[in-house]
């Protein structure tokens, strides 16, 4: 228990120990403050006086503590703890007041990527973001089994859909989607999306654009052609997209390095590692401005 709390709040034994004298000598005086506050108005300890006491020793007791850790040296640890749990209470309140960024995936693959994306947002208590829609052109892409272990919608778009841009629109409209992630599609996205989804689609290319971009060059391709010019880095390139294929704004490109005993799977592994790494950070730090503005408005 105390090992576990020790590489919890990154302390030794001994400020460990005094921190938990601090919560006990923090919890006994706002104790019996709020018991003395409370009997100057009532010594008759009837229910009202306990629904009292309990607030009481709730508002009472970050100030308890903090006024008892300064003699114990622990006062930055307090003022920090407090904090983290102001901003905990404060952001489950913002997520219940806002209605949920639905957001949709669209995906070619395996889903790695994608399940990546749904893993790592699921733990940002503070963010009311859906992936509420799942969007392939490939029927039997692993990115099925992500869908279906996470119990979110998939839809399959017809190959034969001369209108398919209205079809796949229709999809995102009734899912209520606001944000569209491409993580490993390799399809073109039609016009009209990119009309009513302006800012609002992103994609992740696995070199540094506008090197190795275009139609044609993903996955072993772009690694192939990395190592085949001799390159010394490759890296991401996360992007707006608009109607041309790796074109987008840049949003953020991370390198690392290509050495010459590299192949394509080796360097395409390293890419790997920068996709799960910073892909689901930048889509979350978006659409936490977008709460803001949804907020602000």
């Amino acid at each position: 228990m105390f090992k576990k709390l020790q590489e919890r709040w990154k302390v030794n034994m001994w400020n460990l120990l005094l921190i938990l004298l601090t919560f006990a000598l923090g919890g006994s005086a706002c104790g019996k403050l709020s018991g003395i506050l409370l009997n100057l108005w009532s010594n008759d300890k009837t229910f009202i006086w306990w629904v009292l006491y309990i607030i009481l020793v709730t508002i009472l007791w970050p100030f308890c503590v903090l006024l008892i850790s300064i003699p114990l040296g622990q006062f930055r640890f307090f003022k920090n703890y407090i904090q983290r749990i102001a901003k905990k209470i404060v952001g489950k309140k913002m997520s219940q007041s806002l209605e949920n960024i639905q957001i949709a995936i669209f995906a070619s693959g395996n889903g790695t990527n994608a399940e990546n994306i749904i893993s790592h947002l699921k733990t940002i208590s503070n963010l009311p973001i859906s992936v509420s829609l799942i969007v392939t052109d490939k029927e039997n892409a692993g990115i099925h089994e992500v869908a279906l272990k996470n119990k979110i919608p998939i839809f399959v778009i017809p190959k034969s859909d001369i209108n398919i841009g209205d079809e796949i629109l229709k999809h995102l409209k009734n899912h209520q989607i606001e944000f569209i992630v491409l993580a490993g599609y390799l399809k073109k996205i039609p016009t009209n999306i990119l009309q009513a989804y302006e800012r609002n689609v992103i994609n992740i290319h696995p070199a540094l654009l506008p090197k190795y971009g275009g139609k044609g060059m993903y996955g072993r391709h772009v690694h192939e052609a990395v190592l085949a010019n001799k390159e010394s880095e490759s890296g991401i390139t996360i992007h707006y997209v608009d109607e041309i294929y790796d074109n987008g704004e840049i949003i953020l490109q991370e390198k690392c390095n290509v050495l010459s005993t590299d192949t394509a799977e080796t360097l395409g592994e390293k890419i790997h590692q920068l996709e799960y790494l910073h892909y689901p950070k930048v889509i979350a730090d978006i659409l936490e401005s977008k709460m803001n503005v949804k907020k602000n408005d």
